[in-house]
This record gives C-alpha cells, structure tokens and sequence, in this order.
C-alpha cells in the first residue's frame, strides 16, 4: 500500500541533492580540483557571506538582540551549498568567531558572544543551513513557492533555539524572551526569509540560460 505521506522531493531522481553550488564553479576549473578542494571552498565562502551580512547591524536601545542580515546570508548559504556544507559553513563561521575573531555582528568575538544572550541564534544558523540545504537538495528553491517554504521553516529553526537560549541566558521567563527576541523580529525576518528565497530560483533561471559547458 502506497504511503499516505507526500514526497518531500521536487525532482527527478537524477537531480536529486544538487544544488545552485555546484554550478558556481565551471566544469572546466572543476575537473582541475579535487571535489574535496572544491567543497572546502564553497564553505570557506559561505563562511564569509554570512560574515559580511553579520556587519549590517541596526542597534535596538535596550536589547541585547541588534537588527542584522546575519539571517539572509544562513538562509541563502544554507540553500546554495545543500545540507552538509550548508552546515559546516554556518559551522566554520561561529568556530572563528568562537575563537575571537570580530567575526560576529557589531564586530564582536569570543566565547562570551556564543555563550551569551544571541549565542542560540548562531547556533540556530547551523541547523537552519542544513535545513533549507536538504530541501534545496529535494528540489523546493526551484521554483518561488518552496524556496519561500524552505527559507520560513529555516528561520523558524533559527527561532526554536535562540529564543529559549535566550531566555536562558539572561534569566527572563520564555514569554518574555518571544517578546524581546522574536516578535519584534518576526516582520523584518519574513522580508529577509522571501528575499533569500527569490535568489533560488533566479540563480536556476541564469544558470538554465547559460551555455552547457559552463
């Protein structure tokens, strides 16, 4: 009997688990390196995307939580480079921090950024990498819909752990957490979510229109 739960996937078995990635580098560099230099790369770069849009800080007087783009550039990370280098580019990204580098928004670095009131939203960049890179793999940032599903479920995931984390961390009650740490958020974070989304499938329009050889 047929399972009752609809495929994730969203296309053909042959194009399963590539992403936009593995079109950024032309086939004839590629054939030149080894698929290990390649990937290390790509996460090395997707490292430092979500560095730069870390630096776009917009500071709110009295909360520990700042406005950044550190959302977009997980989220556009995370669906570009699949699940496993999505994850280790968010992963690389909070190790140099961790060692204090000013990797961080507002240019901060150090343990005591991680382990603090915003630490669970660098670590919620992690998980949500891996997220929207698998269901890139299964196909959804190819057309506008499922790129905007894929990016709203990562952004929740970014919330599901700093929210608590936060609430940890500076002793406030979860309630009050959502109310300093997410709901002031939530607009600003569904515009960046849409806007990650449409790279996706612009990103397969250009790369479709491009000579086959790349």
């Amino acid at each position: 009997m047929a399972s009752a739960i609809p495929s994730l996937t969203r296309v053909p078995a042959a194009e399963k688990g590539l992403t936009i990635a593995d079109f950024l580098v032309p086939v004839r560099v590629g054939e030149r390196v080894s698929p290990r230099v390649r990937d290390a790369v790509l996460v090395i770069a997707g490292a430092i995307l979500i560095y730069l849009c870390a630096q776009v800080v917009i500071p709110r007087p009295g909360s520990p939580v700042p406005y950044t783009l550190q959302t977009f550039g997980a989220l556009v990370v995370g669906g570009a480079l699949g699940m496993r280098r999505g994850f280790l580019a968010a992963l690389l990204y909070m190790l140099v921090g961790l060692v204090g580098v000013p990797f961080f928004a507002e240019h901060k670095g150090g343990t005591q950024v991680v382990l603090g009131a915003t630490g669970g939203y660098i670590v919620g960049f992690m998980l949500a990498g891996g997220l929207v890179g698998r269901l890139a793999e299964l196909g959804w940032d190819r057309r506008l819909g499922g790129a905007i599903g894929a990016t709203l479920l990562g952004t929740l995931t970014i919330y599901l752990v700093g929210v608590p984390w936060l609430a940890v961390t500076t002793g406030i009650s979860l309630g009050d957490a959502i109310q300093g740490g997410m709901i002031p958020f939530l607009g600003v974070d569904v515009v960046k979510a849409i806007a990650a989304a449409v790279v996706f499938p612009a990103a397969w329009w250009v790369v479709g229109r491009r000579p086959s050889d790349r």
